[in-house]
This record gives C-alpha cells, sequence and structure tokens, in this order.
C-alpha cells in the first residue's frame, strides 16, 4: 500500500467556518499575534491568552469537518495514510484520520507552563486560570506559539521522507519550517499542491490542482483513484 502524506493548512478548516491564522497587519481576529501567540504575550496577560484559546476551542468544538477532511479520512481505504496539519482544530480527527500529526500542537491539550512534557487532555472548551500541573505551574493551551520550537518538525521531516505521493492542500506554503517539508520528498515521490492561487516558485516537478480543499480534494480523489 502506497503511503500518502497530506500537508493541510488552515484553507481546509476555513471551508468549515474556522477563520484563517491572521491578516496581513499581523492581527488574529482582532488581536495582535504578539499578545495570544508568544510566550511574552503569555507572560504579560496569561488571562487575554487563556480567554482567546478557549474562544477558538469553543469555536472548533461548535463547527463540523468538511468535504476535504472527509476525503482525506476516506483514502485510508486506498493508502496509508499520515497527516502532517499546521491547524490546532480537530476536525481531521472527527472527519475519521486515524494517523494525524499537529505540527503546531493542538486547542484540545494543555500543558504545565514551566515542563512542556506534562500534558493534559482538555474535556470541554475552557482552561481557567488556576488550574495548574502537577507542578504547580498554571496550565497553559499545548500550542507552538512564535519563537518556540516545533518539536514535532524532525517527526514531520521523516514522514515527508518516506511519502510515496506527498500531497499540499490549503496552505500557502509561506509558513516555515512547515512550508520546507515538500523538500524533504524524494525525487521520486509524487508531488501534489491544491490551492485556490497558485503558490510563488513551485517546482516544476509537482501537479497543481487549483481549488479550494473541498472541491480540490474531489479532483484529487479522482486523479489518485483512477
Amino acid at each position: 500500500m502506497k503511503h500518502l502524506v497530506v500537508l493541510t493548512g488552515a484553507g481546509v478548516s476555513a471551508e468549515s467556518g474556522i477563520p484563517t491564522f491572521r491578516d496581513a497587519g499581523g492581527l488574529w481576529e482582532g488581536h495582535d499575534v504578539m499578545d495570544v501567540a508568544t510566550p511574552e504575550g503569555w507572560a504579560r496577560n496569561p488571562m487575554l491568552v487563556l480567554d482567546f484559546y478557549n474562544q477558538r476551542r469553543k469555536k472548533a468544538l461548535e463547527v463540523q469537518p468538511n468535504k476535504g477532511h472527509q476525503i482525506i479520512a476516506e483514502l485510508e481505504n486506498h493508502f496509508k495514510v499520515t497527516v502532517i496539519t499546521q491547524n490546532v482544530d480537530n476536525l481531521h480527527e472527527r472527519a475519521g484520520s486515524t494517523h494525524v500529526v499537529h505540527l503546531h500542537g493542538t486547542l484540545f491539550e494543555s500543558r504545565s507552563s514551566v515542563d512542556e512534557t506534562l500534558v493534559y487532555p482538555i474535556n470541554g472548551w475552557e482552561i481557567k486560570l488556576g488550574e495548574r500541573c502537577a507542578l504547580g505551574s498554571q496550565l497553559r493551551p499545548n500550542i507552538v506559539w512564535f519563537g518556540e520550537p516545533v518539536y514535532k518538525m524532525e517527526e514531520a521531516i521523516d514522514y515527508a521522507s518516506q511519502a510515496d505521493i506527498f500531497l499540499v492542500v490549503g496552505t500557502s506554503m509561506q509558513v516555515y519550517p512547515a512550508a520546507s517539508l515538500i523538500q524533504y520528498t524524494q525525487p521520486t515521490s509524487r508531488k501534489i499542491v491544491v490551492d485556490p492561487k497558485r503558490p510563488e516558485f513551485l517546482l516544476s516537478e509537482v501537479e497543481f490542482i487549483e481549488a479550494g480543499a473541498g472541491l480540490g480534494m474531489e479532483k484529487v480523489k479522482a486523479l489518485l483513484l483512477s
């Protein structure tokens, strides 16, 4: 069975109603990213950061996986599928994908502020001020913030290097280090990019499908199974 590795970004979840990460002004749903997505922002105002991610978590629980998520999950009937996602929601899992690597962490886990190996599942949508880890530190979202290492990058590189087919969906391939993953694929790997807008510097050997995630994945499925 061929190994299909799928790199997904915000464009996949956008079709479920989850806003994409941030606009060109550096704002994330009205907040400066430096206030809600950095260790410094957390140190300044943990209540603001907790509330911001609580609202994102609540929103993620209200929406449903879309056709793009569903087709990626369905492809497990035909391929060994590894999903590497930049998204922090759980829509891939809810659609049925069984092997998902969250590069940037996940909304549905908290972790210790002093020991990143102490990770806990979140029941419901809130992390409250005063909730503490086993060491006594305040719990924070298990999200990779700006300035923090993408600790699953080595795992993702390993999967990219094993891919018979490497598929990119819903990401502009401008956010590093995730955007570099296609460079770790083998020369013999089939490479497909799905996006409404053609990315700059697209490699000549890459097959490009100009479409959003849902329609694009329908085309990919037809292409791969033909």
